[in-house]
């Protein structure tokens, strides 16, 4: 069958919800077009078309006087996110607790500040709370001051292509540089932030979402 997806969806999400391994149904020949434009498993658009075939079903014979332990392939999936300062510089060593679907999980971010932690393939939202940085002066030194938390709400699979202006958008509202409604209008803040991201990084400033900078904001960003 045809399946259209739907905001949130994700290969992953959609193979787990139908009984397959996101591979097998992103390898398959009749969805080798969606696989070239998207290219990332991960950032599907609504509308997208994914076929599905339908499933087989496997015997494994085993002797009825024993026990037997199977393994559900593909699950969990993985959480994969990195931490950055306003300089977008990435945050070690940061404690941070992760709600995905009422589970808790208590981390601290890696060397480079990533943070990778087990999910359910079909997870929706979850909530992120970790260590806000510290308060500086003019001079960048640390202002005393009782710690903060920032709390970060996780919209999984939400995040469109890059080739799509909401996908823009939400890649540069994530780095701080954009701060408005994620839609496909294409607006003087949306233009204003392009810029903005082109001249942190030295690339030159058109205020147009071109291959390079597409290519430099997903380098930055990820996906």
């Amino acid at each position: 069958m045809d399946y259209t997806v739907q905001q949130g969806d994700c290969m992953s999400s959609i193979a787990y919800e139908n009984g397959f391994l996101w591979k097998t149904l992103w390898n398959l020949p009749e969805n080798a077009a969606l696989k070239a434009k998207r290219k990332n498993p991960n950032v599907l658009l609504a509308g997208d078309i994914v076929y599905i075939p339908d499933l087989r079903v496997k015997q494994e014979p085993r002797p009825t006087d024993a026990q037997h332990q199977f393994v559900k392939l593909g699950v969990p999936e993985k959480l994969n996110m990195k931490l950055l300062d306003k300089n977008h510089k990435p945050r070690p060593n940061v404690d941070y607790i992760l709600v995905v679907d009422g589970v808790l999980r208590k981390g601290k971010t890696d060397g480079s500040g990533r943070i990778t932690e087990p999910i359910p393939p079909n997870a929706k939202k979850g909530k992120l709370t970790f260590a806000a940085p510290p308060d500086v002066d003019a001079t960048g030194k640390p202002i005393p001051s009782k710690p903060k938390n920032q709390v970060m709400t996780l919209q999984l699979g939400h995040l469109n292509p890059i080739s799509e202006v909401s996908g823009l958008k939400a890649r540069l509202a994530n780095l701080g540089f954009y701060n408005g409604p994620i839609d496909e209008n294409l607006d003087d803040i949306a233009k204003a932030a392009i810029g903005a991201f082109q001249a942190r990084q030295g690339i030159r400033v058109t205020s147009a979402a071109d291959a390079a900078t597409q290519q430099q904001l997903q380098g930055l960003h990820g996906h």
